[in-house]
């Protein structure tokens, strides 16, 4: 089964210099791959819910049907989780850019943003109230006050931590996207 959501484009991969080399542009993207950490987090969560699936079988066929159901109905919420967990990140399209936390998205059209621009900060490492000297990509909005500058991605976010490389290649792409559109 396809999950498009856990690779990027392989057209970001390319050694080419166009920036925005995609035909349908409408359809939302993230413009690079989630990171090894993410994606071990996910199949860790994953893999507790297959115990938890595993156990809610033994406990219908042990005759406890109404017990079994709270403990599959406790699987599938661990697995959407990780599924959502799988799609966080920034997503682009022609409309704007999307930015998907665990429980909440958010979306900005393309007009209403003034800048994109890779700052060095201190920013959380992996999420956690720790935060350490790196890299952060801001979105500066044209209705908002500088001092509201919400972070896109990180250098030690779950996706680029240890993989300084991706982290440029990802922001120089979301960048191509805003200027692209904004001109436009």
């Amino acid at each position: 089964m396809p999950l498009p959501f856990l690779t990027a484009d392989r057209a970001f991969e390319s050694t080419d210099d166009v920036a925005l080399p995609f035909d349908d542009r409408d359809r939302w993207r993230r413009p690079y791959r989630p990171g090894p950490w993410r994606v071990g987090v996910a199949a860790i969560v994953l893999l507790l819910a297959s115990y938890l699936l595993f156990a809610a079988v033994i406990i219908a066929l042990t005759g406890s049907v109404s017990e079994a159901g709270v403990v599959l109905g406790i699987a599938l919420l661990v697995i959407v989780g990780a599924l959502r967990l799988l799609r966080v990140g920034v997503w682009v399209s022609a409309q704007g850019l999307r930015r998907v936390d665990f429980l909440l998205t958010r979306t900005v059209a393309w007009d209403r943003v003034a800048a994109l621009r890779t700052v060095q900060q201190p920013v959380r490492w992996l999420g956690l109230p720790r935060t350490v000297q790196g890299q952060a990509l801001l979105l500066v909005r044209r209705d908002r006050a500088t001092d509201d500058v919400p972070v896109l991605l990180t250098t030690h976010n779950a996706d680029f931590l240890a993989r300084a490389e991706a982290f440029d290649k990802a922001s120089d792409a979301v960048e191509a996207w805003g200027q692209e559109y904004r001109r436009g």
